[in-house]
């Protein structure tokens, strides 16, 4: 079961279940206990919970007619980084002063877990992500991402983009939250796939493509069985010591990273496609 934030024509907003090109509305206004997207996610029960809020009288709309919204509420959004060979290679390449740093991470049994976004700094499908005005190298970071209860039970996943200043974060590894959490910084979307049953690693695929006036100018490609660590692992290490009233969203980790020579620009548009989820699409603005 996918669920999905939706804007309709009238501008009000609703949750919905998602089926292909259409989005079932569910009825959060009739007295349940339900009031939101959330409400549903840290339930005992989601999927049961959503259902429960299908009812004679809800409507159905074609996605042409309404506008599909990062499915997040008042959680707080979390990364793990260094979880993919080549985010560790390239972490090294930008910093040579936390070379070492980076590499002994990717081993070791804390992961680097920090926070990247509030829901203000979101972007949903459609919404722009933001390069920073003071930075010159800023890619897109594709990443599986967890949405965690507030027990720490993984719920469900989504789609994140974790954009990166690489230029500020190599210049001092302690730069990093100015690399990573600024106004619109993070892509989420377009739904969240309920965790149903363990995702097949291997056969789950990350796709990034990057398409500037027209023509394609990256792709990459890499599969969530190439994660270094696994999702208890990172769920538990993000809970430790640390509440989360909310819930979470938790990114995972890139391992698909553009050459040293590529940065975004303005008006470019990321695509990022994740193999029973989705494609989370966003304009890139720079200004």
């Amino acid at each position: 079961m996918k669920l999905a934030k939706v804007q309709l024509a009238s501008g009000k907003q609703r949750v919905g279940i998602l089926h292909d090109a259409e989005v079932q509305l569910l009825d959060l206004d009739s007295g349940s206990e339900f009031k939101t997207l959330a409400d549903i996610l840290n339930s005992d029960d989601a999927i049961s919970a959503a259902h429960a809020l299908v009812n004679v009288d809800s409507t159905t709309e074609s996605l042409d007619n309404v506008q599909l919204l990062a499915p997040i509420d008042t959680q707080e959004v979390w990364a793990a980084g260094v979880t993919y060979k080549r985010s560790q290679v390239a972490r090294m390449e930008e910093s040579e002063a936390g070379a070492s740093h980076y590499d002994m991470v990717y081993t070791a049994d804390r992961p680097e877990i920090f926070l990247k976004a509030t829901p203000n700094r979101v972007s949903g499908p459609g919404e722009p992500v933001r390069v920073r005005s003071d930075s010159n190298w800023t890619v897109p970071e594709p990443e599986l991402t967890l949405v965690v209860r507030p027990d720490l039970q993984l719920v469900g996943f989504t789609v994140g983009n974790d954009m990166s200043a690489r230029d500020i974060e190599g210049e001092n590894p302690l730069y990093l939250p100015q690399a990573k959490v600024y106004n619109q910084c993070c892509g989420l979307g377009p739904c969240i796939l309920l965790a149903e049953e363990p995702l097949d690693r291997p056969n789950t695929k990350i796709i990034l493509a990057i398409d500037r006036g027209g023509s394609e100018v990256f792709r990459g490609e890499t599969n969530i069985d190439q994660m270094a660590r696994g999702f208890e692992d990172l769920i538990g290490w993000l809970g430790k010591e640390n509440t989360l009233p909310n819930g979470a969203f938790l990114l995972t980790g890139t391992g698909i990273v553009p050459p040293d020579e590529f940065t975004l620009q303005n008006a470019d548009s990321v695509s990022i496609e994740i193999t029973g989820i989705g494609t989370l699409t966003n304009p890139v603005i720079k200004d």
